[in-house]
């Protein structure tokens, strides 16, 4: 069963003027595409053809000789995830549950996207900063390169892309003014209010 790229959930320009139509055909067509194409030879008759994404991060994480197929699947499924994680006009107010377990959590909305914005902003080199789920416990953590708390067991609700193709286009070297974009004006709460256990 091969992989695919699965398509945006708007359109090329939906996100502008703080993610650009040349950026996410950069990121979604060419990134996202390379990695699919990869995984795609890595598994190619073997015996994890078949496997989910999410079985193949798991069963490749830690593993010395299937880094190639954990870089790969584990890019597939943070890219595919990250996608979700923005929307046309978003940022503002979050849902009421969602919006209670940060406050129980991190004590306020602000400290929680202060902390966030810290993870994503401090990451050295190319990864990722996250919301996630640890047994019944939110918490942040930033992983390099295609690490994920996925890998780890654990159940993400948002993350934001800080590898530089993510924004460079648009922001050049200000990772925090795109992450402050991001926040602001791109990220999609009640998406990540879906991701709640119910």
């Amino acid at each position: 069963m091969a992989f695919e790229l699965p398509p945006l959930p708007y359109g090329y320009d939906a996100l502008e003027p703080y993610m650009s139509s040349q950026t996410l055909h950069l990121h979604h067509d060419k990134h996202h595409q390379t990695y699919v194409t990869n995984l795609n030879n890595l598994t190619k008759d073997s015996p994890l053809a078949n496997a989910s994404l999410e079985e193949l991060i798991q069963q490749s994480a830690g593993d010395a000789g299937k880094v190639g197929i954990f870089n790969n699947a584990g890019q597939v499924w943070n890219h595919t995830f990250y996608w979700q994680c923005m929307k046309k006009n978003g940022g503002g107010a979050l849902p009421s549950e969602l919006e209670k377990r940060i406050n129980d959590a991190f004590g306020s909305v602000d400290k929680f996207k202060e902390e966030l914005s810290q993870a994503a902003i401090t990451q050295f080199g190319s990864g990722w900063a996250w919301l996630y789920l640890e047994g019944d416990t939110l918490k942040i953590a930033k992983t390099g390169n295609a690490d994920s708390p996925l890998a780890k067991g654990h159940k993400p609700l948002l993350t934001i892309d800080v590898w530089e193709h993510a924004y460079y286009v648009d922001y050049q070297n200000r990772r925090a003014d795109f992450v402050k974009a991001f926040l602001d004006n791109l990220v999609n709460w009640e998406f990540v209010a879906r991701q709640l256990p119910a």
